[in-house]
């Protein structure tokens, strides 16, 4: 009996540490509270997405006289079923080829990637010059800016981004937070760049460094994905042996009992 208990009381301590170890793991940006950090604050750019190959564009063009910037703004025709107009028109949008260019009306092919959206206005604003005697107002939007989430996180799922920035707690908010098994230092960023590479970014969300790090804000069409921790990769192949042993151990269980009431 006593060495049951002392048996008891050991697993007990060796659950308490590791569930002690465990805590160190789960909270975010730990040290972050310390007063040095105001000094990096002062030197952390801001962040600005640019247009990447594939992205939406609409881009809006305006001035005084409505009349000479119509041929700058395309709209998609409302759609009408019968007598009933089902939906106001549409701004067209600009969708960003692999050549990084969007066909504008008037002034053709316009090469746009890897600019900023205060670059790109500036850009088609230059390029308008020549066609309005008044400098015009050019706004560029993003319409397809999504991220997605995915692994141990309550609700894995794409989301759209309407203002278009997005950091990764950010992210992991949107999805409900990552679960208990979520491996907080090592969650990856599945990135394309504008020329088509591929790169995998391994981010440590329990260091207070993550806040400077170039990969805090996502860009469009990011993925990340938030990979399990030994602890649930090691219940899952449990919970597989334990549903095979349990089956047979049901299977013998029943032989034993058939064969003491015949054998009674």
């Amino acid at each position: 009996m006593q060495k049951g208990i002392r048996l008891f009381l050991i697993m007990a301590i060796i659950a308490l540490v590791a569930a002690c170890n465990s805590a160190k793991n789960v909270a975010y940006l730990q040290g972050a509270d310390n007063a040095d950090m105001a000094e990096y604050a002062q030197t952390t750019p801001l962040y600005e997405a640019r247009i990447l190959p594939k992205d939406l564009l609409t881009i809006t063009v305006s001035a005084t006289d409505p009349e000479a910037v119509k041929p700058f703004n395309l709209t998609v025709p409302a759609m009408t079923t019968g007598l009933t107009t089902t939906a106001q028109p549409t701004l067209q949008p600009y969708l960003v080829d692999n050549n990084g260019q969007i066909n504008f009306p008037v002034l053709g092919m316009i090469t746009l990637k890897g600019l900023t959206k205060r670059e790109a206005e500036q850009k088609v604003t230059d390029l308008l010059g020549k066609y309005l005697k008044e400098q015009p107002v050019v706004t560029v939007s993003f319409v397809n800016y999504k991220i997605s989430v995915i692994g141990e996180v309550a609700r894995p799922n794409t989301f759209t981004i309407v203002n278009e920035k997005v950091n990764i707690l950010e992210a992991l908010a949107m999805a409900g937070d990552m679960t208990i098994w979520g491996k907080r230092d090592n969650v990856k960023i599945i990135r394309e760049d504008a020329d088509g590479n591929k790169q995998v970014i391994v981010m440590n969300l329990n260091d207070r460094e993550l806040l400077f790090s170039p990969y805090f804000y996502l860009q469009q069409n990011d993925v990340v994905y938030v990979e399990p921790n030994k602890t649930k990769a090691k219940n899952s192949d449990i919970g597989s042996a334990t549903g095979i042993w349990l089956s047979a151990t049901s299977i013998v269980i029943s032989v034993a009992t058939l064969l003491i009431n015949v054998l009674k």
